[in-house]
């Protein structure tokens, strides 16, 4: 035993000796074995049995301790809610419910009833002001909560809240059980489902956290009626069928299109992604997985692992693969960027994940960086195996999720080669958290997010930004189609910004092929976004053995019946250091439009062009950039910042790269290369240069696009892709500069000189 596992041992041990009291076990009305949710009365007679000898669970056991411990000497503080999200209350009443889970699993580990009496006590409190508290006095939430701002909170609550009653179940006198259930258990479960019918019958995160709420309560107290509830929703009879709510979930009649499996049904493709994106997913995972661990341990005949061929553990699977080298999640629709593998949610998930699936050795090396692990039967699962060294490396490879409940509303592709992520969305909308962005991307540098999606305008539990939840600039902004890397016509966000549209409206895969090591392209299209007009854009990473280099090529292909103009941002992270075209810099910054996002803009200089390639350099994170792309006789280039019509200074101030055609068939060329570093212990600058010496569009057709790429080392080399045929066993044949190409699939990459 190594010396700090140890003295973990022993300080646990002169714990277990020491305490003044031991378990007090009462008579169980229900004759039903406590605990019985994620930690079992089983599982903890094994973590007792193997204390001090799981160093990856002791370690997470002893920082636990200390956390409860000190939050216990603090005492009791129940205080009647006012607060929006960051307020004290707010924080508070959020603490305790965190707090109240640890401790009662603190109570059947370590047997020291110092941790049931401050459960006891607090919910006792709780139970004594829960009847007379009033709806919430915040009225910002489309369902307002009593103990929270909002229902979603209150949900939140009782799932932990629950893990702590089933910890002391069996430490609490039947009298004590009935205040606890009957003034506050049971009444916060029906406040939130049948009292708000519009938070509880929905399809959205908010649904699935309050369906769990009192699916978790069902279980502690073996209650068939609220199960039902939580599995199958409540008839709502005073509601519209297919009512859409004003936050951009359903509420619907049919109980068989909500409650908990219609959730786990709906939002869901069959690979695991869901349609809110990989933050709302680190969120929705939580609940979905504490909630399927307990049906699984008290409810096994409904196999809720296999629901939908295991699209649960394939859930777990999709997060981490939908995060960056450094584990961070893409920003895909509202989210806030840096959240990451290591949240407490994404713990438990790779935890349940790893015990209840097919214990995947990968997971155990997540569990590694994650660095601790849950104080239940599934940490300890990891715990045990981790200390087998049995644990492989998770490899993210190149990889493309479905979108939709059966995989046919579009996609998101993930590209990764060398060091270079690229992440491209051509999904459906993605519920009341999408964005209006469809074939949007950004790309990412061993980590570093270079081309960036700017994620949602909130500064989430900071209370001094609009209570800590989504500001006006999400709507104004952060939505808006000029916030993202993609198409913007005539200065209108896709769907005109409408949800009830976009939500009807997906994009359609075209081509994804990660088959050769040194090119990985995806390719979309979507004739939704905008009326009577095609979009059809391809991202392929390509690694140039020539010059040892990986860039990204961009081909963006617009047809309409009409003339419009079409704007393609580049919003990239960094310092500006050097442009090949002679732009005009206002003395006085001017707003770049007035509706749709472009308010937001300050437009700091400008350039018209000539038929010319242009580039321009940057320097972010003490690495160079350059984009460089095709333009026009009288194409217009941008140079502009966030920031404007931002009073309060809700916005990061970045700088983006707007390029602006004019036409009714467009062509979008570009290509985006990582090139070089800047050291500044030598202050000296290596590769400062781009490696691209020209690009030229050579064909564009209804049929085919090729685009030649020449280096400065003179290789000249040529992409070319077929528009209509995405056949991977066609041959084609087309005539270029009086050279007849040949290739089999979809496109090639040839050198030409």
């Amino acid at each position: 035993m190594k010396p700090i596992t140890y003295y973990i041992f022993l300080v646990l041990l002169v714990s277990l000796v020491s305490c003044k009291q031991t378990k007090v076990e009462r008579t169980n009305k229900n004759n039903l074995e406590h605990p019985r949710l994620l930690l079992t009365a089983s599982g903890v007679k094994e973590i007792k049995n193997n204390l001090g000898t799981i160093p990856l669970f002791d370690n997470t056991l002893s920082e636990i301790k200390k956390e409860v411990d000190t939050e216990i000497k603090k005492g009791i503080d129940v205080p009647i809610p006012k607060d929006l999200s960051g307020g004290y209350t707010h924080t508070t009443h959020k603490k305790n419910f965190i707090t109240l889970q640890k401790a009662g699993v603190l109570y059947q580990i370590l047997n020291d009833v110092n941790y049931a009496e401050y459960v006891k006590q607090m919910l006792l409190s709780y139970a004594k002001i829960y009847p007379t508290l009033p709806v919430h006095p915040k009225e910002r939430s489309y369902a307002r909560g009593k103990i929270f701002w909002q229902c979603l909170n209150d949900a939140n609550w009782l799932v932990y809240v629950s893990q702590a009653y089933d910890c002391v179940y069996n430490y609490l006198s039947v009298e004590e059980r009935k205040i606890i259930e009957n003034d506050l258990l049971i009444p916060v479960a029906n406040y939130i489902s049948i009292e708000n019918p519009q938070f509880f019958n929905r399809i959205h995160n908010h649904s699935t956290w309050g369906t769990v709420a009192v699916g978790m309560l069902a279980l502690v107290l073996d209650n068939d009626e609220l199960l039902q509830r939580a599995l199958y929703g409540i008839p709502s009879d005073n509601l519209s069928e297919d009512m859409r709510d004003n936050d951009g979930g359903y509420i619907k009649k049919d109980r068989q299109d909500v409650g908990f499996l219609a959730n786990l049904e709906e939002p869901f493709s069959p690979d695991g992604y869901y349609t809110e994106g990989p933050y709302y997913q680190r969120y929705a995972m939580y609940p979905f997985l504490v909630f399927a661990q307990a049906l699984q341990n008290n409810k096994p005949d409904l196999k809720i692992f296999n629901h939908k061929n295991s699209v649960l553990l394939n859930g777990v699977t999709a997060l981490i693969n939908l995060s960056n080298k450094n584990g961070e999640f893409f920003t895909l629709n509202d989210a806030q960027k840096g959240m990451s593998i290591k949240s407490n949610a994404v713990v438990t998930a790779v935890d349940i994940a790893y015990k209840s699936g097919n214990k995947n050795p990968a997971l155990l090396s997540i569990a590694q960086q994650q660095n601790k692990v849950t104080l239940d039967d599934a940490g300890l699962a990891v715990a045990l195996d981790l200390t087998k060294n049995i644990q492989k490396p998770f490899v993210k490879k190149s990889v493309e999720y479905t979108d939709g409940n059966d995989g046919k509303q579009g996609a998101v592709g993930v590209l990764r080669l060398k060091d270079l992520e690229l992440v491209f969305k051509y999904t459906s909308h993605g519920l009341s958290h999408g964005h209006y962005d469809k074939l949007s991307y950004s790309f990412f540098n061993n980590g570093d997010e270079v081309a960036q999606d700017y994620g949602m305008a909130r500064y989430v539990n900071i209370e001094q930004k609009g209570g800590g939840n989504y500001l006006k600039e999400n709507k104004t902004w952060s939505k808006q189609t000029i916030a993202h890397n993609t198409i913007t016509q005539n200065q209108q966000s896709h769907f005109n910004g409408k949800y009830k549209i976009a939500s009807e409206k997906h994009s359609d895969r075209y081509l994804f092929d990660v088959n050769n090591p040194n090119i990985k392209i995806a390719s979309a299209k979507d004739n939704n976004a905008y009326n009577k007009t095609s979009l059809h854009r391809t991202l392929a990473l390509i690694h140039e053995e020539t010059l040892n280099s990986t860039f990204l090529l961009d081909i963006f292909k617009i047809s309409s019946n009409k003339t419009h103009s079409y704007d393609l941002p580049l919003h990239y992270l960094g310092q500006l250091i050097q442009t090949n075209f002679d732009y005009q810099k206002h003395q006085n910054p001017k707003v770049f439009g007035t509706q749709n996002g472009y308010q937001h803009l300050y437009e700091e200089a400008n350039y018209q062009t000539k038929n010319e390639n242009i580039s321009t350099t940057w320097l972010h994170k003490n690495k160079l950039y350059t984009y460089t792309t095709l333009a026009n006789e009288k194409d217009s280039l941008f140079l502009t910042r966030i920031g404007a019509n931002d009073p309060d200074y809700n916005l990061r101030s970045e700088p983006s790269f707007i390029h602006r055609k004019k036409g009714n068939n467009i062509l979008f060329t570009g290509v985006l290369e990582p090139h070089g570093s800047y050291n500044t212990s030598t202050e000296l600058a290596t590769n400062a240069y781009s490696h691209i010496k020209e690009i030229k569009t050579i064909v564009n057709t209804q049929y085919y696009t090729a685009v030649e790429i020449t280096f400065n080392n003179k290789v000249s080399k040529m992409f070319v892709i077929a528009n209509n045929n995405n056949d991977s066993k066609i041959e084609h044949e087309l005539d270029i500069q009086n050279k007849k190409i040949t290739w089999t699939g979809t496109y090639t990459y040839i050198e030409i000189h």
